[in-house]
C-alpha cells in the first residue's frame, strides 16, 4: 500500500535518474526483458549500459515508428518489450504502429513517453504532448498511466512489463513532488485517496496532483474541505474510488496536464455521466498547440497551477 508522505517538497531525486536505473535493473534480473530506445537513452541514463550489453538494450535511431514495429515483434516472439522515446513521438508518431502491431495483433509491450505536455518546455510545441492519452485511450485494452513520483515509477514498471496488452506511462524527466514514501507499492487501476473532504473532489495526474494538494491547503484556509484523488491510472479508470468522492461531495474538478478533449477529464466525465451524474469542471489544456518556455511560465499560459484549481473550484462550487 502506498504510504503518504507529501509535504509540498521536490522528490530528492530525478525522474531520469530512476527510469534509466529501474530499466537496467530489470534488464539484469530477467533475460526476456528487452530495452528499445529512439536515440535518447542519454536522456534517461541508460546509454552506458547499452554501450556494454547492445543486444538487451538496442538503440533504433530516430525511427520510432519502426522502434514500435520491432517492438511488436519482440513481444511475439516471447520477450518483454518496453520501448521509451519523448511523450509526442511515443504516440502521435507512431500511433499505428503500436495500435497494429501491438493492440491489434496481441502483443505486449510497454511503452514510456518522457517529458509529457508542458514538461517537454524548451524543447518547444513540436516536443509538446497533449493528445498522447487521448490517442492511447482509443486502443482497446491499453493500460495508461501518468506517474507522480518517482517511488511509483519504480513500482509500476515491474508490474507493467508482466501485463497484457498495450502500457503506455506518462513520465517526465526532472523532478516532481515527492508524494509517496519509499518502499510504496501501487495497484494499476486504483485512485489513491490523498486527502478526505466533504465540498468538492480533486481527480488529478502526474504534475497536476502537486497543483491540486496546494489547491486544496488554500481552500481549506477559506472554509471549503476538498478530497483529492491521484488518479495515476487514467486507464482503466478507478470508476469505484471516482464515484464514491463524487457522492460525498456533490462535484468533481479534474486537473490533468493533458489536452482536455480525449484525456482524464474526458474519462471521467464519461464515467460519472454513466454511474452518477455530477457537476464536474477541468483544470486542463484547453484545445490548442504547445509552445516554447520554461515549465513554469507554461503552467500558467495553460491554466496548470494551484490558483487556477482555486478559481475553478469556486466557480464549480
Amino acid at each position: 500500500m502506498p504510504k503518504i508522505v507529501y509535504d509540498g517538497s521536490l522528490d530528492p531525486r530525478t525522474f531520469k535518474e530512476v527510469i534509466g536505473q529501474t530499466i537496467i535493473n530489470l534488464l539484469e534480473s530477467d533475460p526476456d526483458v528487452v530495452y528499445v530506445d529512439a536515440d535518447l537513452m542519454s536522456t534517461i541514463g541508460t546509454y552506458q549500459y547499452h554501450q556494454k550489453h547492445p543486444d538487451r538494450a538496442i538503440n533504433m535511431g530516430i525511427s520510432e515508428a519502426n522502434m514500435m514495429g520491432v517492438a511488436g515483434g519482440l513481444a511475439a516472439s516471447g520477450f518483454k518489450p518496453i520501448a521509451h522515446t519523448f511523450g509526442p513521438f511515443a504516440s502521435r508518431r507512431c500511433y499505428d504502429q503500436v495500435f497494429l502491431s501491438a493492440g491489434y495483433a496481441g502483443n505486449d509491450i510497454t511503452v514510456i513517453g518522457t517529458d509529457p505536455g508542458v514538461c517537454a518546455a524548451f524543447n518547444g510545441g513540436t516536443h509538446m504532448p497533449f493528445e498522447d492519452v487521448a490517442l492511447y485511450r482509443a486502443i482497446p485494452t491499453a493500460t495508461i498511466l501518468d506517474i507522480t513520483d518517482t517511488v511509483m515509477f519504480e513500482n509500476l514498471l515491474p508490474q507493467l512489463i508482466e501485463r497484457a496488452g498495450v502500457k503506455y506511462i506518462r513520465v517526465g524527466r526532472k523532478q516532481n513532488a515527492k508524494v509517496y514514501a519509499e518502499g510504496s507499492t501501487f495497484e494499476v487501476g486504483k485512485a489513491i485517496r490523498l486527502r478526505e473532504g466533504k465540498d468538492l473532489t480533486i481527480v488529478a495526474c502526474g504534475i497536476m496532483v502537486h497543483e491540486a494538494m496546494q489547491a486544496a491547503k488554500e481552500l481549506s484556509e477559506q472554509g471549503i474541505e476538498v478530497e483529492v484523488l491521484d488518479m495515476f491510472t487514467i486507464k482503466p479508470l478507478d470508476v469505484d474510488s471516482l464515484v464514491t468522492s463524487a457522492k460525498k461531495t456533490g462535484a468533481v474538478l479534474v486537473a490533468e496536464n493533458h489536452n482536455k478533449i480525449g484525456g482524464l477529464y474526458a474519462a471521467v466525465c464519461e464515467a460519472l455521466a454513466y454511474h452518477h451524474p455530477t457537476p464536474v469542471a477541468c483544470v486542463a489544456v484547453d484545445d490548442e498547440f504547445g509552445e516554447v518556455g520554461p515549465q513554469d511560465y507554461l503552467q500558467q499560459r495553460f491554466g496548470l497551477t494551484k490558483e487556477h484549481i482555486v478559481q475553478v473550484a469556486h466557480h464549480l462550487l
